[in-house]
């Protein structure tokens, strides 16, 4: 029988080591890279109108009680034009989102944020109603220019 062959038993070692390093790269690589789905993207739009609703609600209400001066039946109306007609204005003028027309409902833009944006709004209008009740004759700043 042959001679056996003299194995290096370090050198191969380091050698399988290294090769299973860049075994684990490659695997990290391709964890990293995000793999973009139609679930993914409308969550991402349905985030961005959530926000953009609750900034919207306190905004309206600040312009509403504190500048315009609205106070019941107007103030309701303010409301109302602002939660149903911006977050179409946003998606479709501002954001530009593209939907599949197959799978497109108005509820994907209208439903995200109803609750902040409500929330949002009754509390600031309040707190504003409140802090300008404490000022004797004064009711908004349109007053003051007209």
């Amino acid at each position: 029988m042959g001679k056996h062959k003299k194995v290096d038993i370090k050198k191969r070692r380091k050698k399988l080591l290294k090769e299973r390093r860049k075994e684990f790269q490659k695997k990290d690589i391709k964890i990293e890279k995000k793999t973009t789905n139609e679930l993914d993207v409308r969550l991402e739009k349905e985030t961005k109108l959530y926000w953009i609703r609750a900034i919207t609600g306190a905004l309206s209400a600040f312009i509403g009680r504190f500048i315009f001066g609205f106070i019941g039946w107007l103030l309701f109306t303010w409301m109302l034009v602002w939660w149903f007609l911006f977050p179409f204005i946003v998606s479709f003028l501002i954001l530009k989102f593209e939907y599949n027309k197959e799978d497109w409902a108005w509820k994907n833009i209208f439903l995200p944020g109803i609750g902040i944006f409500f929330f949002l709004f009754m509390i600031v209008s309040v707190f504003i109603h409140t802090l300008l009740k404490f000022l004797p004759s004064f009711s908004s700043i349109l007053e003051l220019f007209i």
